[in-house]
């Protein structure tokens, strides 16, 4: 491999505290030394990166790739191109894929597909139970075996409690991290705005805030009564935050992220033609945004993921209710939290970690970080750069975005992962 010095950008590793300007040297696909120059290195490639900021490439704790099973949606060449794109050097991969990732050749196979996409880092989920039917467990050692990070039954629901119970006692005993989806479908079912004046008015079905808190109570007492270590994805909701705030005060072994545009949108930006804006769970009030905000300053939401999901042209046409939930969401993820920055919810630091060091540190990875002898995973972005979303810049397979055509400020400049330019 190229050995490669990365000149005159600005070093941001929140593990280390590092925030400086000075060179930063890769060989044989490893990070070497950062912020301090080194004798006798003799690069192959030298990037300069002058006005520029240098980073541990992101760690996306929700991406849809759409393969297996779903390719008229997107594959994982043309996702992880994005990914690429959008700088983001690891991604984790949900179990509902077609097959469902519940047996190691599943794992195996996403593995093969990942490296003959030249994009290696891609992290299997797996399924919690068996077709993620949530009456069942899976082979959750196997799963780990074969290089699941984690376990997770998706979006889908488990049976009952006492299920979701012996589940937790089986993935900790093999200390497996559960990621969970919170939410009650019973109060959820058919919904597809936030439950409010807004859902009224325009006539969509409404999820309450409840079908979300409820769950995350019910999670959070069975955490505390079989110490399994719990990540709840993509929370939406101010007593959501509130209750994850008080288990970690309590000692729990808990974590959270929520996703870039929950911390942007709310009910008030859909407008009930626009399919684009119908996510799961629902965009919320401004309340709910503003102390999901509060929760990512004070680290009671440690990361910051994407949630992508391509659609294909027909999953979103028809009725709101009607259309598939999910955005395209990988390419406006760096923008988007660098408008965070601009806002002063978080600080640059602060939103570099949420993306890198983080998720790293919950998923159990090596990766978020600049340390020497890590992977040389590095986003590089200019934070001033402005681009319009449209058809000559987007990598996605999926379209469907509420951004379509607005400018974004933020982009990464090059990707490299494992020492190897992925994006330039």
């Amino acid at each position: 491999m190229n050995k490669i010095v990365i000149e005159n950008g600005r070093l941001i590793d929140p593990a280390n505290k590092l925030d400086q300007t000075g060179p930063l040297y890769i060989a044989e696909g490893k990070i070497v030394a950062s912020g301090h120059s080194i004798d006798n290195f003799q690069a192959d490639q030298t990037i300069d990166a002058e006005n520029l900021i240098v980073c541990p490439g992101f760690v996306d704790m929700s991406v849809r790739l759409r393969e297996p099973g779903h390719t008229r949606k997107g594959s994982i060449q043309s996702e992880t191109q994005a990914a690429a794109k959008a700088g983001v050097t690891s991604l984790c991969l949900p179990p509902d894929t077609r097959p469902i990732i519940d047996t190691p050749a599943v794992v195996e196979y996403i593995k093969d597909k990942s490296e003959n996409a030249r994009y290696p880092n891609v992290f299997p989920i797996g399924a919690l139970t068996r077709q993620l039917e949530g009456k069942e467990l899976s082979s959750m050692y196997a799963l780990r075996q074969a290089g699941c990070v984690t376990v997770s039954n998706a979006s889908l629901p488990v049976a009952n409690l006492q299920v979701l119970r012996r589940a937790m006692e089986y993935a900790d005993t093999h200390r497996l991290l559960v990621m969970h989806h919170p939410q009650d479908h019973a109060l959820s079912r058919n919904g597809c705005a936030h439950e409010g004046a807004n859902a009224s008015r325009y006539g969509l079905p409404g999820i309450p805030a409840a079908a979300e808190t409820i769950a995350v109570a019910q999670c959070l007492e069975l955490a505390e009564l079989t110490g399994c270590r719990v990540h709840f994805s993509q929370i939406s909701c101010k007593s959501s935050v509130m209750m994850i705030q008080q288990a970690k005060k309590k000692g729990l072994t808990v974590s959270a992220d929520t996703t870039a545009h929950q911390l942007h949108l709310t009910e008030d930006n859909i407008t009930p033609f626009d399919s684009a804006f119908h996510v799961s769970p629902p965009l919320r009030s401004k309340t709910d945004k503003m102390m999901l905000r509060e929760g990512l300053a004070n680290q009671t939401i440690n990361a910051i993921c994407s949630d992508h999901q391509p659609h294909d042209i027909d999953a979103k046409l028809g009725a709101f209710p009607e259309t598939e939930p999910g955005m395209a969401a990988l390419e406006t993820l760096l923008p988007l939290t660098l408008q965070l920055v601009r806002e002063n919810a978080v600080t640059l630091t602060q939103a570099i970690a949420a993306l890198s060091c983080n998720p790293a540190k919950i998923l159990g990875i090596n990766k978020g970080t600049l340390t020497p002898g890590f992977d040389a995973d590095i986003c590089i972005f200019d934070p001033n750069q402005s681009w319009i979303i449209n058809q000559d810049n987007w990598l996605s397979a999926g379209k469907n975005t509420p951004y379509w055509g607005q400018e974004m400020q933020g982009q990464a400049v090059y990707t490299l992962q494992n020492g190897k330019l992925i994006h330039t």
